[in-house]
């Protein structure tokens, strides 16, 4: 009797720390996120709209989508923040993209049978 109770006690701490920790620190860091938004910030929503925050209100944010077309959603609709662009169009790596060649990108199982 008592070995269960012990593989009870194990069985519930590795449950705690394998999904109840990861999923907290998942739950604070989208709730910090959502907090820190600010006027100007291009984000991405959960439904995959890029824009950029013109205006913020306590439940709910501007995103203009392009110019003239402004989109009222709710602030938990944000799922990521872009990163900024240099002037020059390239992204924080130095240059656009991540690919290596300037041709088309190859497709697994596509080459020559």
């Amino acid at each position: 009797m008592e070995a269960i109770l012990i593989y009870l006690a194990l069985l519930a701490v590795a449950f705690f720390l394998l999904i109840v920790r990861p999923q907290r620190r998942q739950l604070a860091a989208r709730r910090a996120l959502i907090d820190s938004l600010v006027v100007g910030d291009e984000i991405i929503t959960a439904g995959g709209i890029y824009g950029t925050i013109r205006r913020i209100e306590e439940r709910t944010i501007d995103l203009e989508v392009t110019d003239g077309v402004v989109l009222r959603l709710a602030r938990e609709a944000v799922s990521a923040r872009r990163a900024r662009l240099d002037e020059d169009g390239d992204g924080p790596g130095g240059r656009r993209g991540d690919d290596e060649g300037d041709g088309p990108d190859e497709v697994p199982g596509s080459g020559p049978r």
